[in-house]
């Protein structure tokens, strides 16, 4: 019990500066106080939480890293009660470029390094499903220029084709979309009469929408050859077709949110619907969905064994800025789940539709309510550490 209240008294003068019921303002007063707290716990080999990130609305909005999220990184590299690493990853409905890409900039923009392995985009679950198609044609969608291209490459496709290249070899597959230099640059040489196609994956958010839709209606009812005849259903080559990013709106820094790829998967299907009847079959990966998650959750444990030695923990915290994807995914996960006010939700708009198990105004308020709940007064201290 020593232990317990050791611990117990680290995060209450952590978070107020007080000891005891007595404020002291004497600073070096507090400074000693934890100078023998350090000295007279043990380093704890496990920690009672983990944390998962969503980042636009949450981290960032637009350019900048918010104020609060800053604030959040120190508490996580350290300065907390125990003055340890806790494990995080970052887990985001975005993507287009490679997850080395996106940690250089996000680093930057928080002051904190954020490692690729941390790092869990909308397609970055592609990973598992790599060998089915290493050896196969496949069109990706989304991002600029050939970047998707380059990360589906990086993940271990071999052959991987987009749009632009459909465009380079027949511009009159879409007539609407003249390509610039740097799209013509980036683009493949090939016959696509030739190429079999065998699976469309939506990487990332469509710069033209009318030109890929076009694109995978022929895939899709040419059972895989562009500008082939349409073949009857029954008779059809199934083609996979995968969603990465099911999020209808995200929040940039613009004034109100804005349409992201789950608008272009809804207006995909109506599109495919006018043409056959029916809407046409498909997979749909990133927040909320299980195998995301799932994902993710590997990915955790991961965290956990370079830092603690071990793969479990007991509480993960998806700290969110979206019901429909952040809190709805980590309540079937079965995950806590914090909702801030700086992103996609907005309180003045009613209760969200899928209720966190807390709310907050920023993300360094919800780092600190979940400290609270599981070193102050959630459970004890003595009953995670090792």
């Amino acid at each position: 019990m020593a232990r317990a209240s050791t611990l117990k008294l680290a995060f209450h003068v952590y978070r107020t500066g007080q000891i005891g019921l007595k404020s002291t303002t004497n600073t070096g007063f507090t400074q000693c106080s934890r100078r023998y707290i350090q000295t007279h716990s043990q380093r704890p080999n496990n920690l009672p939480l983990a944390f998962a990130f969503d980042i636009d609305g949450v981290l960032i909005r637009g350019e900048e890293a918010l104020p609060a999220a800053k604030k959040a990184f120190s508490v996580l590299h350290g300065d907390n009660p125990l003055g340890v690493e806790i494990p995080f990853i970052l887990l985001t409905n975005g993507g287009g470029v490679s997850e080395e890409t996106r940690c250089q900039k996000l680093s930057a923009q928080l002051g904190f390094q954020i490692k690729p392995e941390q790092y869990i985009q909308a397609h970055t679950v592609l990973k598992n499903i790599v060998s089915k198609y290493v050896n196969q044609p496949v069109l990706v969608l989304g991002g600029k220029n050939d970047a998707v291209r380059k990360v589906a490459e990086g993940y271990g496709f071999k052959q991987v084709y987009n749009t632009l290249d459909v465009l380079a070899w027949k511009p009159s597959a879409w007539p609407f979309h003249d390509l610039t230099p740097e799209e013509r640059a980036s683009a493949k040489e090939v016959d696509f009469a030739q190429v079999p196609i065998a699976a469309v994956f939506v990487f990332h958010d469509p710069r033209d929408w009318a030109l890929d839709i076009q694109i995978i209606c022929d895939v899709i009812q040419s059972g895989g050859i562009i500008g082939g005849p349409h073949v009857p259903y029954l008779r059809r080559k199934p083609i996979d077709l995968v969603f990465c990013n099911p999020d209808l709106v995200w929040r940039s820094d613009f004034e109100r949110p804005r349409l992201g790829q789950g608008a272009f998967k809804d207006a995909f299907q109506a599109v495919f619907k006018s043409l056959t009847g029916s809407t046409y079959p498909h997979v749909q990966f990133g927040k909320p969905t299980e195998a995301t998650y799932a994902f993710a959750e590997n990915v955790l444990q991961d965290q956990s064994q370079k830092l603690w030695g071990h793969r479990q923990f007991p509480s993960v915290y998806m700290i969110g800025d979206n019901p429909e994807s952040d809190i709805a995914g980590a309540n079937a996960a079965r995950w806590k789940s914090i909702l801030v006010h700086t992103g996609v939700y907005d309180p003045q708009m009613g209760p969200p539709s899928h209720k966190p198990t807390y709310e907050a105004s920023d993300v360094a308020e919800a780092v600190n309510m979940a400290l609270d709940q599981e070193l102050g007064t959630g459970r004890k201290p003595d009953a995670w550490t090792g």
